[in-house]
């Protein structure tokens, strides 16, 4: 559980992050006392709408105040309903000529506290009693009819859908008839769940012990830590718990949760992927993914697709899926899809909406034309071969399968010595490099061949820096090769790798600024270099024994670039870990090497 906060003090935090939109848009106008946020240039002869809550559900509800979706937030302290006379208040701001409605989700002390304002409003404004209208949303269908009993189900994310569609129709000039029963019907055709990695934590409160196993997920947890209705371990992959989430939101099997009406044929949907606090936007895109796939095999249409950050838990590290099931052409007293749409569809000033394209979204991805082939492969230079083919096909799998046992160990450093990823970089290099063995694209009968298509794993496999100056490396070690096929060379032999790893080393260093003694993979790579150009006679063994020792003392060099230069010294010299990328290459190099004096790929 994530239990640290960037806060100045846990009771000034909701006023200090309105203070914070209010920056973001001048429009904005601020009653401290009664924490209430308003949009200051509020067309008086249009529908005004009022929603709000608890706090810490940011950017819900404050962020959607402005022109095109809410006209004020009456904000609570974090999980609790404000007071009905802060709800008041937030009525008297955006007082109008047309009426007002009020949306709040299902939750008892939000019906209750916004209620009473209401009432309390119209006693003291009898004239006025009939121009503020009530909605609650309700769309959470893991609350089934049994547990819910007269209580209902909760709201959820799906209720910015409600704020968005009515708070448009508002902005168009709608009257308040209008936008009340519009915002009434989407409210009715809402389903969300959610599922979370854990429970998140309230600023201010103890901290508590985990709620969840490491290897277990929630399905179906409320947005104020309450429990969901199952719990899964282990964590499945997206592709098998996003059916799950969606066959909950339309299945209608289970009378207890079957809440919308979906028909299974010819359906037509708005989704909502929605990060509930803590989850990343890259696993949030993976999401939206796998949601649009499911449905698509369901036979249901998605129009819309919406994804971010809209209704939160704080901090969780979770999400939540919103169906919003549009009407068919035979819904009787029905508003059309076409109108929902675009009521969604119009832009809205305000800094949560996130933005969307506007139009359905395509069934497949567009793809760019093909690689041509690449030119190297068409000027006879891939003839150049090995002088033991076999061997050079052996020695290349045994560095990789060195670098793969080592992964371990080399992650290990690097969550020490710099940021983690090292080990599992070069791992991943090494698998593509094995899996292009396989497939005939490494061979010892083409070895410039192969020395580009080990530079191209590193360039689009690997990644990173790590990938880069490997790609570097490698490109410039075929140059060499190249050169002495075009000349009539047809094996390479260990003078020709000799003058190869020189020269591509030269060219590595016109890129990088790292020089040994530096803590970085240059350390043994040049030493391996140097000692294998030393003489005319080619010692490999020698080499890589150099090599070796030279990664070996990265441990008690200060760093000068690379990933560890970035971490605190002393720690560097506490733990004496060897440079991570360091050691990657002594793998190689003693891999390729094997058990022998000297190595094969000669």
């Amino acid at each position: 559980m994530q239990s640290k906060h960037f806060l100045n003090k846990p009771d000034t935090l909701v006023i200090d992050s309105l203070r914070g939109l209010c920056a973001l848009n001048s429009k904005l106008g601020l009653d401290v006392k009664d924490k209430v946020l308003y949009n200051s240039e509020h067309d008086r002869s249009k529908v005004a709408l009022i929603c709000g809550g608890g706090s810490g559900h940011e950017p819900a509800h404050a962020g959607y105040v402005g022109e095109g979706i809410l006209s004020a937030a009456v904000c609570g302290a974090i999980f609790a309903s404000p007071n009905p006379s802060q709800v008041r208040r937030g009525i008297d701001l955006v007082e109008n000529e047309k009426g007002t409605v009020i949306i709040v989700k299902n939750y008892t002390g939000d019906i209750l506290n916004f209620g009473l304002a209401k009432e309390q409003y119209s006693a003291l404004h009898a004239e006025k009693a009939d121009r503020v209208k009530f909605v609650i949303v309700g769309d959470d269908v893991a609350v089934g009819r049994s547990q819910g009993k007269i209580v209902g189900r909760r709201g959820l994310a799906g209720t910015v859908l409600v704020y968005k569609i009515a708070g448009a129709l508002a902005q168009r000039g709608g009257d308040l008839e209008e936008v009340y029963k519009i915002a009434e019907y989407v409210s009715s055709r809402l389903a969300t769940i959610g599922v979370g990695l854990e429970h998140c934590h309230v600023p201010g409160t103890a901290i508590g012990a985990s709620h969840l196993k490491h290897d277990e997920i929630e399905i179906g947890m409320g947005i104020h830590n309450e429990p969901g209705n199952r719990r899964i371990h282990p964590v499945p992959p997206l592709e098998e718990l996003v059916p799950q989430l969606v066959e909950n939101l339309t299945s209608t099997d289970d009378e207890d949760r079957s809440f919308v009406s979906f028909t299974g044929k010819n359906d037509r949907v708005v989704l909502l992927v929605n990060n509930l606090g803590g989850t990343s936007e890259l696993e949030l895109g993976a999401v939206v993914s796998e949601a649009k796939k499911d449905l698509k095999k369901r036979g249901i249409k998605v129009e819309r697709v919406l994804s971010g950050t809209f209704m939160t838990s704080l901090n969780m590290p979770g999400f939540s899926l919103t169906l919003l099931l549009l009407p068919s052409s035979s819904d009787s007293d029905a508003p059309d899809a076409s109108l929902i749409l675009s009521l969604l569809d119009d832009p809205a000033n305000v800094p949560a909406w996130k933005w969307t394209v506007g139009t359905e979204p395509a069934d497949t991805i567009i793809s760019p034309v093909a690689r041509s082939q690449d030119e190297t492969a068409k000027d006879g230079a891939h003839q150049l071969k090995a002088a033991d083919p076999k061997a050079f096909i052996s020695a290349v799998q045994r560095a990789c399968n060195a670098l793969i046992a080592e992964e371990p160990e080399i992650t290990r450093m690097d969550n020490i010595a710099g940021d983690g990823d090292c080990g599992l970089t070069l791992r991943d290099g090494a698998q593509a490099v094995l899996e292009d063995i396989k497939s005939g694209k490494i061979s010892g009968e083409d070895v410039f061949g192969s020395v580009i298509a080990v530079s191209k794993v590193a360039e689009e496999q690997m990644g990173g820096t790590s990938g880069a100056l490997y790609s570097i490396f490698f490109s410039a070690l075929a140059q060499p090769l190249k050169v002495a096929a075009s000349e009539g060379v047809t094996t390479v032999d260990p003078a020709l790798w000799s003058l190869a790893v020189k020269q591509a080393l030269d060219r590595l260093y016109t890129y990088t600024r790292a020089r040994p003694p530096s803590r970085t993979l240059v350390d043994p790579l040049q030493a391996f270099v140097e000692t294998l150009t030393s003489s005319p006679n080619v010692d490999f063994a020698a080499a890589v024994k150099a090599a070796g020792d030279a990664a070996l003392k990265t441990r008690d060099l200060t760093a000068k670039a690379g990933r560890s230069a970035y971490v605190e010294g002393d720690r560097l010299k506490l733990e004496r870990v060897p440079d991570p990328g360091a050691w990657g290459v002594k793998a190689i190099l003693e891999g390729l090497q094997g058990g022998g004096g000297h190595t094969d790929a000669a």
